[in-house]
């Protein structure tokens, strides 16, 4: 009796090691990919009521799910948020018309909790001018830069260890107007960018027409005019956003006011750009108001998107990999109106656009062939989103 129980003792234990292994081969699969499941920052404006800050989102890659937002930090006019390289901190700029009593808006700086993305306020610290729209940092994580639109100016912020903002450590104020004087008395910097090497920075003006260029001193954090100090785009094309092309070789700009994206060659050895081609981001006939927003150069490089405010879409481009140029392919319905910004995943797989008045964000599939977009049924409401941002897990 005794072997008998022992025997059947055994067997039971090495039946449920055997259950046990087996239920792990399984749904291992499925807690990695849990655990390892992206997180996607919305920003928003909270102006009319419709949204509270900053919201999250979880995104499993492999499939294309989205969770439904979820509100990760309170603020106000969170416009633009961008994510600190080591995933630990958030930056956001606030578009408020006073902060601390002075007439500018404000940057913000949160904590991210890695279990669940939600934010806790660190601080915040004067953006240096009013109307703030952008925010980006560096690759080292030590600055963040802030484009003040209003302002028509551009700042780096220290970032310290704890990813507290620190002091202002350089600012540039532009000077001049445009030839459309009811959007272009003066300047308006609408976007801030690093080149690849993180030696320059590039900041549209959509109020001068021009790209301004900026020698970026990563040490000091430092702003000081390149040589060539600017390239200009067509006149009254109001330059919005910016996105370099991943061989560092390109650049794109898209014009708010002239519905189009302006193609440049870059040298980044003395940070030079020269204009290659300015092509329609609208299909042939379209005759109603539209203006562009956002411009993203997909991670194979092979294709560029911008979006179409009014004529609610999302543009779609093939690059030429010896010259840059773009060739025209369709646009794609956004499946809501005014597409302010959209994100696309690091893999290349997926677009996220965010509607801004209809408030609603919509998830794409992209294909990797062609760069078309196709929607996924997936739509989220969320109020007066502006950003798009996708974290990914390490």
């Amino acid at each position: 009796m005794r072997i008998s129980s022992g025997l059947s003792l055994r067997n039971y234990f090495l039946s449920f090691i055997s259950v046990y292994a087996l239920l792990v081969f399984v749904f291992a699969p499925f807690i990695q990919a849990a655990e390892k499941s992206d997180f996607v920052y919305f920003g928003t404006y909270t102006r009319k009521g419709l949204s509270k800050g900053i919201y999250v989102a979880r995104f499993d890659s492999s499939t294309g799910t989205l969770t439904k937002p979820e509100l990760a930090g309170e603020t106000t006019n969170p416009s633009f948020v961008a994510v600190h390289p080591t995933h630990r901190y958030l930056y956001a700029i606030g578009e408020i018309s006073q902060f601390d009593g002075k007439k500018a808006g404000a940057v913000s700086a949160f904590k991210i909790d890695p279990t669940t993305g939600k934010l806790t306020l660190l601080n915040q610290v004067a953006s240096k001018g009013t109307g703030p729209c952008h925010v980006f940092v560096d690759k080292t994580g030590k600055y963040a830069l802030v484009a003040n639109y209003g302002g028509g100016s551009a700042a780096a912020f220290a970032i310290k260890e704890d990813g507290n903002l620190g002091e202002s450590t350089g600012f540039v104020q532009h000077e001049g107007s445009g030839p459309d004087q009811r959007r272009q008395k003066g300047p308006h910097a609408h976007s801030i960018n690093l080149s690849p090497d993180n030696r320059f920075a590039v900041v549209a003006d959509l109020g001068l027409d021009k790209v301004m260029i900026y020698k970026f001193d990563q040490d000091k954090g430092t702003l000081v005019p390149n040589n060539p100090p600017f390239a200009a785009t067509p006149p009254a094309a109001g330059p919005r956003h910016f996105a370099f092309h991943p061989s560092s070789k390109f650049a794109y700009v898209i014009n708010e006011m002239g519905n189009t994206v302006t193609a440049f060659s870059f040298d980044s050895d003395c940070g030079a750009f020269k204009e290659v081609q300015t092509i329609s981001t609208l299909p042939a006939g379209f005759t109603n108001t539209s203006h562009t927003a956002e411009v993203q150069v997909h991670p194979s490089g092979k294709f560029v998107y911008g979006s179409n405010r009014g004529h609610d879409s999302i543009a779609l481009f093939s690059v030429d990999q010896a010259t840059g140029k773009l060739t025209y392919i369709e646009t794609t319905s956004v499946k809501g109106k005014i597409p302010r910004n959209f994100g696309i995943h690091p893999s290349g797989n997926w677009l996220i656009a965010a509607n801004q008045d209809s408030n609603n964000i919509v998830v794409f599939k992209v294909d990797a062939t062609t760069g078309k977009l196709t929607p996924t049924g997936q739509e989220f409401e969320v109020g007066t989103p502006v950003c798009v941002k996708f974290m990914t897990a390490e």
